[in-house]
């Protein structure tokens, strides 16, 4: 498919072209049978030729050109009513009948400046479709949120990331005010689903599926939660497909440098080096624990808290034995062929550096954070 995206160097459309040169070069094969040949990228100054020879060859049209913040109120209108008469009278002159997409907004319901100019351009969009006999899909997107949306523009979900990443002030005027908001993600995957003619409606308008509500009390919270985390080293909740999830990864993507990598709290001694790696409020803790050659730490036991003990580097022995017990458990192990050893309940157990020279690097999981005041750790030799 040959395929004009306008508004291509914006939000959506820079996260829609991306996608889409993803399938044109090979990279994402998890739609199918759609193939991307060609792909129009046209915005405000983009040489005019462009435009005439995409609606001259395009197989689909995505209209996200638009104006969100003009200076004069007027230019509302013009930018997003009048290029969409502009381009929709461009493929009439080629008798170009492929599907135009457009994206419009809530707003459209709306009797202000940029509500009226979205809707001119819907009604446009959709008389063009009955006069000429093409698909049109117009999308009413309510707050848009992802990577590589502007900051102190007109979202105020970018507007908080960065802010609160680069420890900048936000102000919040009402923070029960209810947002109803979209993922980028989600975006590109409906418009791409669109391409193969499977998108989803509601009556006469399309629709990105989910919609996450949440108050800008509620996002500011998390926000914060996110930016002690380097602090913390406590994960959040962040269940696959929830909006926490995707809110996160939208956070980090407005980082500066020197938030990128942050120190973390080694415990040296003579023996080697613990350090905590990462804490979750329901899933336990991840840490790494380096042992000087011929070192034996460990020698412990737990009543509850358990273990995985995953040697990456060097080479070492385990040993487990159960309380009461004289029988010992032994598995070497190795960076060599990595594995995951348990450290059952109610064993004590060690971990050996058996070469005279290397160290021994060990990933460790928990089934739950240290608590100082309740440690579940008590000294016993194996």
């Amino acid at each position: 498919m040959k395929i004009l995206v306008t508004g291509a160097g914006g939000f959506i459309g820079k996260n829609l072209v991306e996608a889409l040169k993803n399938i044109r070069d090979g990279k994402d094969k998890t739609h199918g049978d759609l193939t991307v040949s060609e792909i129009y990228g046209y915005d405000i100054d983009t040489d005019e030729s462009v435009l005439e020879t995409a609606c001259k060859n395009a197989d689909f049209v995505f209209n996200l050109a638009g104006i969100n913040r003009p200076e004069n109120e007027e230019d509302f209108m013009k930018g997003n009513f009048g290029f969409a008469g502009k381009l929709l009278e461009t493929l009439k002159k080629y008798n170009n009948k492929a599907p135009v997409m457009v994206s419009s907004s809530i707003q459209a319901a709306l009797d202000n400046p940029y509500g009226r100019s979205k809707k001119a351009g819907e009604d446009l969009i959709f008389a063009y479709g009955m006069e000429n006999g093409v698909k049109t899909l117009v999308y009413r997107f309510p707050n848009v949120f992802g990577k590589w949306c502007r900051p102190n523009y007109n979202s105020a979900v970018a507007t908080f990331c960065h802010n609160i990443a680069n420890d900048l002030p936000i102000t919040v005027n009402d923070p029960s005010y209810m947002m109803t908001l979209i993922y980028i993600d989600d975006i590109v995957d409906e418009l791409i689903n669109a391409l193969s003619g499977n998108e989803s409606r509601e009556g006469e308008y399309c629709k990105v599926n989910p919609e996450h509500k949440i108050t800008l009390g509620g996002i500011t919270e998390l926000l914060y939660t996110f930016r002690r985390q380097s602090e913390t080293l406590i994960v959040p909740e962040i269940p696959d497909g929830s909006f926490e999830k995707k809110l996160y990864s939208t956070y980090l993507s407005y980082l500066p440098k020197e938030k990128v990598a942050f120190p973390l709290k080694m415990n040296v001694d003579e023996r080697g080096s613990f350090t905590e790696l990462l804490r979750s409020d329901k899933v336990g803790q991840v840490s790494v624990n380096i042992s000087k050659p011929g070192i034996t730490k460990g020698q412990h036991w737990h009543n509850t808290k358990w273990e995985f003990f995953i040697v990456v580097s060097g080479k070492g022995l385990i040993e487990m034995r159960k309380i009461g017990s004289d029988e010992v458990m032994k598995f070497y192990v190795s960076g060599e062929k990595i594995e995951a050893v348990h450290m059952l309940p109610g064993y004590t157990h060690n971990i050996i550096n058996l070469s005279d020279t290397e160290d021994l690097v060990t990933v460790m999981w928990a089934n739950e954070k240290f608590n100082p005041e309740k440690p579940d750790t008590f000294f016993e030799r194996v």
